[in-house]
């Protein structure tokens, strides 16, 4: 009689679910989401601190103590809610602007792996950056430039609009369409070295890091640490490179131009009514405001793309 077989049962290891690179449309809709809500979401709940940043660099002789006194003034004489005044075109302006921005940086970053081939990209990462980062960012000032309008408007004059719709419905029907777009070269002159600034040294110290620690065994904290501390750097840098015109951009859209007074020659005029000093006006807060916003930013976004399955991009750093 035969024995019965004895069955064994070794367990066989799980083989690893392995992500599935997305392409195209799939692949940058992604993109755009994440950079829309890490975007609207750090510049929504910084609104109070961009809110005295603008007072200061508007009314220098006012808001003169500082940051923290900045604060305490506002909330003194208008009330605590005066430190959400422009929530609304902040959010949605940043919205339209973090998709635009981080999205069209993904596909002009994979545009110009496809034009140069991997190895010359790769040699010239800088300049991909670079140049990747300055596209992006003219077309998300296109979206965004109308909504800060809006913004800086309600925020220099209180009692303008009561809110977004108000603001800029009120702009349009008075001043035209091209009102929204009067500080359109000071957000180019503004954004777009602030956004090359933000990206390449982003790239670069996040590329130093990942040499130090190893990216596949930090894991997901270890990246969003990576994130945090690249951003971080990565703000302060860019906040210094644009601060002057973020300056002349909240005092052009503080008042309209005088009858048959172009965009050039206001600008001209504030510039010199300015100088080196007075265009730094504010910079204390605003080092603090993006650095802080950008470190979360891409810690943001790098956690919404992993939860979207947003892979598939070409990485081009070392």
């Amino acid at each position: 009689m035969a024995a019965p077989a004895v069955s064994s049962s070794v367990p066989v290891a799980a083989a690893p679910v392995v992500p599935k690179k997305l392409s195209g449309f799939d692949l940058y809709s992604r993109f755009a989401f994440a950079g829309a809500v890490c975007c609207g979401v750090t510049h929504g709940a910084l609104t109070p601190v961009d809110v005295v940043k603008t007072r200061i660099q508007l009314e220098p002789q006012v808001y003169n103590k500082g940051m923290i006194g900045g604060f305490r003034q506002v909330i003194q004489n208008e009330g605590a809610g005066a430190l959400l005044t422009g929530l609304g075109p902040t959010v949605a302006g940043y919205l339209l602007q973090g998709a635009f921005k981080f999205g069209g940086y993904e596909l002009f970053k994979q545009q110009s792996i496809n034009i140069l081939g991997y190895e010359t990209a790769s040699q010239n990462r800088t300049a991909v950056y670079l140049g990747s980062s300055a596209l992006a960012e003219f077309f998300a000032d296109i979206a965004l430039c109308p909504l800060e309008a809006t913004r800086i408007r309600l925020v220099s004059q209180p009692t303008f609009a009561t809110g977004l719709l108000s603001g800029f419905s009120k702009i349009l029907k008075t001043e035209g369409v091209g009102a929204f777009y009067s500080g359109f070269g000071p957000i180019l002159f503004k954004q777009v070295p602030y956004t090359m600034a933000k990206f390449v040294v982003y790239e670069k110290v996040s590329e130093a890091a990942y040499q130090v620690f190893k990216k596949e065994e930090i894991g997901s904290s270890g990246q969003t640490a990576v994130n945090l501390g690249s951003g971080l750097i990565a703000g302060f840098a860019a906040a210094f490179v644009s601060q002057p015109a973020d300056t002349m951009l909240s005092k052009i859209n503080k008042t309209p131009g005088l009858p048959g007074e172009g965009t050039t020659s206001r600008l001209i005029k504030i510039g010199k009514e300015l100088g080196i000093k007075g265009s730094y006006t504010g910079i204390g807060a605003r080092l603090f405001m993006v650095g802080t916003l950008t470190a979360f930013q891409f810690a943001i976004y790098g956690d919404v793309k992993k939860a979207l399955g947003a892979v598939g991009a070409v990485e081009i750093g070392k």
